[in-house]
């Protein structure tokens, strides 16, 4: 190759190395691909990182893979590490948001780094090892375990579905929430009693349910059912809870937003899939994993990365209205 560039090997060994910027012109930097390009020259990856230290493998744990939330996660990740020459595997946790089983035992040593999503940190115990780099994503800011977190601005998408629903001059609200112990879950309950208690004259009720369409059925169907004055308005802690609640009014004969309105967090293909379609937050999945990649490949350099807070949208649909007139 350095005879085909016209150049010394020393000099070959900086361009593809990458370590040629002030050493080498972007001259000679262009002759030198151009020349690996004609010859067909693949770099050795397996000598790269043997040589570094580095597999270039990170570890993606995720609670489940039973909705495309987490399924964005890993399409965000994966084109960053793929950017810089890594690779990502995927990792379901058999037991949630409990802790992980180790999915390599004694091959930890094969990855640089975890990122691990809508966990506790001491969830990862053993999968971290011998103090792996770690990176939370949508966790406790506050966790000392992480080097860095990654976390959507989940209060502020709780106020904004509450000041929605009060602007449409909803009182009487009551939240199906998720039940499950988690850092997520437990900023939206917060954020939303909040918001509505800071209202005089409103009510706001909670009845947990577990995440499923059925389980989010089952418990608007308790809470619609209930004796005393209806709730106006059904706020659920994700789509999935959301398109039960629908289907809850619907055999309970109530019209959706005429007789209640229904709203939904993260924007899954299932909030336009109903109708009518559904007010929600959407919750850019992509923009989490992609950011929390970011992070641990800057961590991996050796550089300090900075706890990150992406932005949320409410986004109006056709579930949502003013109250009936009592």
């Amino acid at each position: 190759m350095a005879r085909a560039a016209g150049v010394s090997q020393a000099t070959v060994s900086l361009v593809l190395g990458e370590k040629w910027p002030g050493r080498v012109s972007e001259r000679t930097v262009e002759a030198v691909r151009a020349a690996a390009r004609d010859l067909g020259y693949r770099p050795n990856l397996a000598a790269r990182n043997l040589r570094l230290g580095r597999t270039r493998t990170v570890l993606l744990v995720v609670p489940a893979l039973t909705t495309e939330f987490f399924a964005r996660v890993y399409t965000g990740a994966e084109r960053v590490a793929a950017d810089h020459g890594f690779g990502v595997v995927l990792y379901p946790s058999p037991e949630g948001v409990g802790p992980a089983r180790d999915p390599f035992d004694s091959a930890r040593a094969s990855l640089d780094g975890v990122i691990a999503s809508s966990m506790a940190a001491d969830a990862l115990v053993v999968v971290r090892g011998g103090g792996l780099p770690l990176v939370m994503l949508d966790s406790d800011p506050d966790d000392a375990a992480a080097a860095a977190t990654v976390n959507l601005d989940i209060a502020d998408g709780a106020r904004q579905v509450a000041e929605h629903l009060l602007g449409l001059g909803h009182r009487r609200v009551a939240h199906l929430a998720a039940a499950v112990d988690s850092w997520t879950f437990r900023v939206r309950a917060r954020a939303l009693a909040e918001a509505v208690g800071g209202v005089p004259g409103t009510a706001l009720s909670a009845e947990p349910a577990g995440l499923s369409v059925e389980e989010g059925r089952r418990a608007a169907e308790r809470v619609l059912a209930r004796p005393g004055p209806r709730p106006t308005a059904l706020v659920c802690d994700d789509d999935i809870l959301a398109a039960g609640a629908c289907k809850a009014a619907r055999r309970l004969g109530l019209r959706i937003p005429d007789d209640i309105s229904v709203t939904g967090f993260d924007d899954l293909a299932l909030a336009t899939a109903v109708e009518p379609e559904l007010t929600t937050v959407r919750l850019s999945a992509e923009a989490v994993g992609a950011a929390g990649m970011r992070a641990l490949i800057t961590l991996l350099d050796g550089e300090t990365p900075r706890d990150t807070v992406l932005p949320v949208d409410l986004l109006p649909r056709g579930s949502t209205a003013p109250p009936p007139r009592s």
